[in-house]
């Protein structure tokens, strides 16, 4: 298990989208990076992440498991939405509902700004991406002490958004993973299926011996278009995944 402690995301400084309006936004544990096409007001957007963790916090307080559990489980009828996606997305990759949170969050508030009429949003949520653009988008991926690391890019086009790109790492980062991949990129039109499928893939792969179990594990869950792994200097990718350097 990796700590708990937050560790910087440096990896932010290296954004060069200049066409595009940033911003930071932390309530809590929450720490978003933000692009649009126009300025986001910063008030609204706390205040959608404080109704979202509001909804998560009220049920773990009626039902703790929400919190701890490490396979699916069910939730009341009257769950919030993003309680029941995260639960339904969870379900599918069959982990916890907590391995979704991250990427449920930056859908959720994603959709809200497209619903304020935003033309291009890239919410990224601890590694973890919504987004939906007008023009060609490059996604690195950042592989920690991999030679691959910001050796190649996502290569990312207008008619395949909304898309949810999620990474999950046994080698990066704070999040619980039972595996040792430096990186393992799941894409999918739904965020949190993409964030639960990207934890559950990521504990399967040890060595690189186990990448193709793990592959055949990520295909064969409806709603994943793609996704790539990468352990030391090994690198698989498949489905609708464009890589560019």
């Amino acid at each position: 298990m990796k700590t708990n402690k937050y560790q910087k995301r440096f990896y932010r400084d290296w954004v060069s989208n200049k066409d595009l309006y940033q911003a930071r936004v932390i309530v809590k544990e929450t720490d978003l990076h933000i692009l649009t096409d126009k300025p986001v007001d910063e008030a609204f957007i706390k205040e959608r992440i404080n109704s979202y963790r509001r909804n998560i916090e009220d049920y773990i307080a009626k039902d703790r498991r929400f919190l701890t559990a490490l396979k699916p489980l069910a939730v009341e009828l009257n769950a919030a939405p993003i309680v029941k996606k995260m639960t339904k997305a969870a379900r599918h990759a069959n982990v916890g509902p907590m391995a979704a949170i991250a990427g449920a969050v930056a859908e959720f508030l994603g959709r809200d700004l497209l619903k304020k009429r935003y033309k291009e949003v890239i919410i990224e949520n601890g590694g973890d991406i919504f987004l939906v653009t007008r023009k060609i988008r490059k996604i690195g991926i950042y592989a920690g002490k991999s030679k691959l690391c910001n050796k190649l890019y996502l290569k990312i086009k207008p008619q395949d958004t909304p898309l949810g790109i999620c990474t999950s790492s046994g080698t990066i980062g704070h999040s619980l993973s039972f595996g040792l991949a430096d990186a393992v990129t799941i894409l999918s039109k739904n965020a949190s299926l993409a964030d639960a499928v990207a934890t559950a893939t990521a504990n399967r792969v040890r060595s690189k011996q186990d990448l193709e179990e793990a592959v055949g594990f990520a295909k064969s869950i409806k709603g994943i278009s793609g996704g790539i792994i990468i352990i030391k200097n090994n690198l698989i990718g498949w489905g609708k995944v464009e890589l560019v350097k």
